[in-house]
């Protein structure tokens, strides 16, 4: 069976926090694990990040996997964004709008060109 290093959910409502745990890769996201590498706390200014990388490396030797989300936040390109929903419908609705209007001016400019060529004469 395989092992894959992962970051298993922890922390309550709206103030996430994250374990990097060795598990089963069939277990849950938060279920069983063999053994914790590490944390990962977003919610604290400034971010905290810590992990073991002597298990790691040991881990690696062994066969483990690595997710995708450990391998971007080892790379330290990961930026965590806080979940707005006011924000994201408010995105969605001016995306909508600009889509409304790209279609309106894309509706008038053919109506234009169609008007144009109706009322040339093809010359002989």
């Amino acid at each position: 069976m395989s092992v894959t290093i992962r970051l298993a959910l922890t922390g309550r409502k709206n103030l996430p926090s994250y374990r990097m745990v060795v598990a089963n890769t069939r277990d849950k996201r938060n279920g069983r694990f063999l053994e914790v590498l590490g944390f990962y706390n977003p919610s604290m200014t400034p971010v905290q990040f810590d992990y073991d990388k002597e298990k790691y490396q040991s881990w690696i030797s062994k066969g483990a996997l690595v997710s995708n989300a450990v391998t971007v936040l080892l790379d330290g390109k990961y930026k965590y964004k806080k979940y707005n929903p006011k924000a994201e419908k408010a995105a969605a609705e001016k995306a909508a709008q600009e889509a409304k209007e790209a279609a309106t001016a894309a509706k008038a400019a053919a109506a234009a060109e169609a008007e144009k060529a109706a009322t040339e004469t093809p010359a002989e």
